[in-house]
C-alpha cells in the first residue's frame, strides 16, 4: 500500500478493570509495524478473556495490539518516522508518529508497568531488554531496579540485555558534531531525546517496564513467546490466578549482557566483514566491518555484536557491542 493512502484516524485500545485494586499493566504490540508477534499474542489473550478462559482478579489491564497503525498498514517498521525514538507528547505534531505519541504517552503515564512486545530482523532466540540500576543520575533516574529485573526474568528468555539509553547517548554525542543537512530526520537523530522510546518514557513517568524481543519477525514461535510473556507477567503481578501458563524457572541459566558501544554507519558503502547475526560472539580486535574509505572497524573488546543492520542509513545505528554483565537477577 502506498504511503499516500489515507492515514489511520484512531488507536484500538482494550482495557479490563478488575473489581479489586491492583497493578495497572499496559501491553503494547506493533510499535514497529512489521513486528507483529506481539499483536498476535495480544489478540489471543483478548479472545481468552472474552471467552472466559482467563479471569482478571485485580488491577487494570490495558492492551494496544497495534500501536502504529500506519506502519502496520504499510507492513514496514515506520510510518513517517521511528515511533520508538524521540517519544514524547508533541504540542505541535509534525508527523503521524507525533500524533500517535500524543495518545500513547498518557496511557503510559497512567500505568505502573509496561510490557512492550517487539521482534527483530536477524534469526535468533527471543530476549528481553531492561533498564538501568537504581540511580539519581540525570540521564535516566530510576527506583524500580528489583521489580524490573524480576519482570525481565519471569518472561522466559535465556538472554537479557541492559544499558540501552546510556549507550545510545554515546552515539548522540558523536552525531552532535556532524554537519546536518537540515532535514527533519537529521534533526531527530541529533536530538538528545532521540534515544527515548516506549520504555524510557515509561520510566520517566515513574513506572517500570521491559522490551521483549520475541524472535525474528517471521519466526512462527514469536506469537507464542508474546502470549506466554503476557500471561507470565499477569501471574507475576497477581492479576490472574497461577496455572494459565508455566512460569519461567528462576534457576535456569540466563546470559546477562550490557551494551557499551553503538557504531553508526557513516556511508552507504560501509560494509560488514561477514554476515553477522545478533549475539554472535566477537573477540577483541576482530574485524567487524570496513568503512567506504578502507578504514577497518574492529572490536575494542570481546563480547557480542547486537542489532547488526545491513540496511542502516548513513548517520544511523550500524551495530551495537555488548559485554557480559556483573548484574545479579532476583531468584
Amino acid at each position: 500500500m502506498s504511503s499516500t493512502a489515507p492515514h489511520p484516524t484512531h488507536l484500538r485500545v482494550h482495557q479490563f478493570a478488575g473489581l479489586k485494586t491492583g497493578p495497572r499493566l499496559l501491553v503494547t504490540g506493533a510499535v514497529h509495524g512489521n513486528e507483529v508477534a506481539g499483536t498476535q499474542g495480544i489478540e489471543r489473550v483478548l479472545k481468552e478473556i472474552d471467552e472466559g478462559k482467563l479471569t482478571l482478579l485485580r488491577g487494570t489491564l490495558t492492551m494496544i495490539p497495534i500501536v502504529n497503525p500506519l506502519a502496520y498498514r504499510l507492513q514496514r517498521r515506520e510510518g513517517e518516522r521511528n515511533l520508538n525514538r524521540n517519544l514524547r507528547p508533541a504540542p505541535i505534531p509534525q508527523d503521524f508518529e507525533d500524533r500517535i505519541a500524543n495518545q500513547l504517552c498518557p496511557w503510559m503515564a497512567a500505568s505502573d508497568v509496561l510490557l512492550d512486545l517487539h521482534s527483530f530482523n536477524n534469526p535468533g532466540p527471543a530476549f528481553a531488554m531492561m533498564g538501568p540500576r537504581d540511580n539519581d543520575g540525570e540521564l535516566e533516574p530510576f527506583r524500580h531496579e528489583q521489580a524490573e529485573a524480576a519482570l525481565a526474568a519471569c518472561v522466559g528468555t535465556s538472554r537479557i540485555v541492559e544499558g540501552w539509553l546510556s549507550t545510545y547517548a554515546l552515539g548522540l554525542q558523536r552525531r552532535a558534531g556532524r554537519v546536518s543537512d537540515g532535514s527533519r530526520q537529521a534533526s531527530l537523530v541529533q536530538d538528545p531525546h532521540y534515544g527515548v522510546g516506549t520504555t524510557e518514557y515509561m520510566r520517566s513517568q515513574g513506572g517500570y517496564c521491559i522490551t521483549l524481543e520475541c524472535g525474528q519477525h517471521a519466526d512462527p514461535q514469536g506469537p507464542e513467546v508474546a502470549y506466554k510473556a503476557i500471561l507470565r507477567t499477569l501471574t507475576l503481578l497477581g492479576m490472574i490466578a497461577p496455572g494459565a501458563v508455566e512460569l519461567a524457572d528462576p534457576q535456569r541459566p540466563i546470559e546477562l549482557l550490557q551494551l557499551y558501544e553503538v557504531i553508526d554507519r557513516e556511508h552507504a558503502d560501509d560494509r560488514f566483514a561477514q554476515s553477522w547475526s545478533s549475539f554472535d560472539e566477537i573477540q577483541q580486535g576482530q574485524l567487524i566491518g570496513t568503512r567506504h574509505d578502507g578504514t577497518e572497524v574492529r572490536a575494542p573488546a570481546g563480547g557480542r555484536i547486537i542489532f547488526p543492520n545491513n540496511n542502516a542509513q548513513a548517520g544511523q545505528e550500524w551495530f551495537y557491542l555488548a559485554r557480559y554483565s556483573d548484574r545479579k537477577l532476583p531468584q
